[in-house]
């Protein structure tokens, strides 16, 4: 049987570029496993001592904002857009190829804001950087001093790129049955948990049903993203 990790990119793509496959139809959902802690950083001396003095900032300096993410159409570059969009600030966004990059133009100063998973985190223990808010439906155990976007008025602004198990589409339900509760177990063992936690993070369980539900809302979510940034491709392409 062939089985894959399922990145939630997997259903944002075919919304900016031609594919061969779409994945409501040639996918079958598993369970997911976890998903990644995403947040808001600046350099350490940034007067931006929370998200709200960024923002009041940006609408006060229309288009003097410089945030970067980890590149256009990204988990980071939609968080951004999300809290940036709904506060009409209008920003600079600068895209990354990667993480090392962004962060250390963050670190220097380059930037004003970045918005990255914990690829921040030696940055913020080191001092370099300040940690503003995350992503998270909860606190990080991490930085529980830190609030999560939606403590901060940002309702369902969670952003987590969550991944799961999947399987084409078609495959037998007992099979898909059993791999499910092969995984759930597995994903439970400490030695895995523990691995999560060197990464800041956590299980977000979803069996086979919910897990399916949840993606055909992805589905659509990501497409207004696309639209909204304006990286849509025509529908007659999905």
């Amino acid at each position: 049987y062939t089985i894959g990790q399922l990145p939630l990119t997997v259903y944002r793509f075919p919304h900016q570029q031609k594919t061969a496959w779409q994945p409501l139809r040639d996918i079958q959902p598993v369970l997911m496993i976890s998903g990644y802690t995403f947040g808001i950083v600046v350099p350490a001396d940034s007067p931006f001592h929370t998200l709200e003095d960024l923002i009041a900032w940006g609408r006060a300096h229309p288009g003097a904002l410089t945030v970067g993410s980890t590149g256009i159409g990204t988990t980071a570059h939609l968080a951004m857009e999300d809290v940036l969009g709904r506060s009409g600030v209008r920003y600079v966004h600068v895209p990354y190829r990667g993480t090392a990059d962004q962060m250390l133009a963050v670190a220097n100063g380059s930037l004003m804001a970045g918005v990255n998973s914990t690829g921040f985190a030696p940055f913020v223990e080191s001092g370099r950087m300040r940690l503003l808010a995350v992503f998270s439906a909860q606190r990080s155990a991490r930085w529980p001093e830190v609030p999560t976007v939606s403590e901060l008025g940002f309702d369902n602004a969670i952003h987590n790129s969550p991944y799961g198990i999947g399987v084409p589409r078609g495959t037998d339900p007992l099979i898909v049955s059993r791999l499910h509760d092969a995984f759930r177990i597995a994903m439970q063992q400490p030695r895995h948990v523990a691995e999560l936690a060197r990464y800041d993070q956590e299980l977000t369980y979803l069996d086979t049903a919910r897990y399916e539900a949840y993606l055909q809302r992805a589905w659509e979510a990501e497409r207004r993203f696309a639209e909204r940034v304006g990286t849509a491709q025509p529908k007659e392409h999905l």
